[in-house]
């Protein structure tokens, strides 16, 4: 089986997009542990990876694709859709084969089984800018230029709140012969975005970051934190953004939020210390250190720690250094309770049963932890106030034995049912 995947890739330093790119990978090794697997995706060179699953390494190709002003290159998205194009154009079957046999990224799609879309979890939406999603889409309207089966895996759909957006998506939505939602609202959003009956492609099924394995980093560096917390209370492990730390991409509040982000993230580590006598690690889950215009959390995170060491002293700790997806997750996996702003930090502690309160920036965080029964875990500073979300924190805090409980009956189906996504598509070329 020849799997292509878009939207997913390991070339990123957001564990949340690489967590994702596992996850799926996990699926399709459950469903053919012969599979090969293609990641169809922008960068500047080719590439392949060992990535182990079921105690197996396997080889994953990363074939890129250039989104560049140099039109001229094979790889240039914009040519390809031109090529495309015009292949469509030409009347007969045997001379669209031969064209199309001339280009390596048209034939990779063409002798593809199955070409599925995940678009990153959340770029398949213009809450992050148009431009955003013209990247997303790109490759995908490729596919469906090129008339192969497009599936849209697990993810968030919408919002789409410009009407070229909503073109865009209504298009792609459209010619997709199967699309998953991770969570009920994108149902509704997609069902009132068609304004057709689409009962037979539209379904549901879990992040398939719930099935990414948690692995024992080779090194680690807690700064102590083992030896330090050693018979003490609850570890707390939070997340801090550096999109949200910014002010979005505009560098503007370009969420809208209520709440100043800085400021609950101080408060909020005063309340857990000094207020609950806890212990706190900061856990950064977008990693690097790319100078004053990235988002990385590492960057945000090692500014906080330096700041408030010497005022907490043996009560907080950080992560220090980069791990992969499985890595983080082990780390995460460590802490008795979680607040992220990051929503696949959130997933890697509740998916190990661990409570975790998630700070919003968009819908995404309700609809994921609405469909595992915790959306009273979800604080929204763009409608909230920080006494409110200190409220939902505070209870969660108080709640943690009884989530806890909740979740260790529930993970096991919901593995389950996001390792046989699979199992509903019927996969054969076309």
């Amino acid at each position: 089986m020849k799997v292509t995947l878009l939207g997913a890739t390991f070339e990123t330093t957001n564990m949340g997009v690489s967590a994702l790119t596992a996850g799926t990978i996990n699926c399709i090794i459950h469903k053919d542990p012969e599979a090969e697997i293609t990641l169809l995706d922008y960068g500047k060179e080719r590439k392949t990876y060992k990535y182990r699953t079921q105690n197996k390494e396997i080889t994953i190709q990363l074939l890129n694709m250039r989104f560049s002003k140099k039109i001229y290159l094979s790889n240039n998205i914009a040519l390809l859709i031109l090529l495309a194009l015009l292949i469509k154009l030409v009347p007969t079957r045997k001379l669209k084969a031969r064209l199309i046999s001339r280009n390596l990224f048209l034939n990779h799609i063409q002798q593809s089984d199955v070409v599925a879309s995940i678009a990153g979890g959340d770029s398949f939406s213009d809450i992050y800018g148009l431009g955003r999603l013209v990247y997303a889409a790109l490759p995908q309207m490729l596919v469906i230029l090129l008339n192969k089966r497009l599936i849209q895996l697990p993810q968030t759909i919408g919002p789409f709140k410009g009407v070229i957006a909503r073109f865009i998506a209504r298009y792609i939505l459209n010619h997709s012969s199967v699309i998953y939602s991770r969570d009920y609202i994108g149902l509704k959003e997609t069902e009132e975005l068609l304004r057709k009956d689409v009962a037979d492609k539209l379904r549901f099924c879990h992040d398939v970051g719930f099935v990414v394995s948690p692995v024992v980093p080779q090194t680690m560096d807690l700064d102590g934190l083992p030896e330090a917390n050693e018979g003490k209370n609850d570890l707390v492990g939070l997340n801090v953004s550096g999109l949200l730390f910014m002010g979005g991409y505009t560098k503007q509040n370009m969420f809208g939020l209520k709440s100043d982000y800085k400021e609950l993230v101080y408060e909020l580590i005063d309340l857990l210390i000094k207020e609950k006598k806890l212990t706190v690690l900061i856990v950064p889950h977008v990693f690097g250190y790319g100078g004053r215009n990235s988002e990385s959390d590492s960057i945000v995170c090692d500014n906080i720690y330096a700041e408030l060491k010497p005022k907490y002293q043996d009560r907080l700790f950080l992560v220090r250094g980069s791990y992969n997806q499985s890595e983080i997750k082990y780390i995460i996996g460590g802490c008795d309770f979680f607040v992220g702003s990051r929503m696949h930090a959130c997933i890697a502690a509740l998916s190990q049963c661990i409570p975790a309160v998630g700070i919003a920036y968009s819908q995404k965080f309700k609809g994921v932890f609405e469909t595992i029964g915790v959306e009273n875990l979800v604080a929204d500073p763009r409608m909230m106030e920080k006494k409110e979300i200190f409220t939902i924190i505070n209870r969660a805090f108080e709640e943690r034995k009884k989530t806890r409980g909740m979740l260790q009956k529930l993970m096991p189906e919901i593995r389950k049912e996001v390792l046989g996504i699979f199992d509903d598509i019927e996969f054969k070329k076309i």
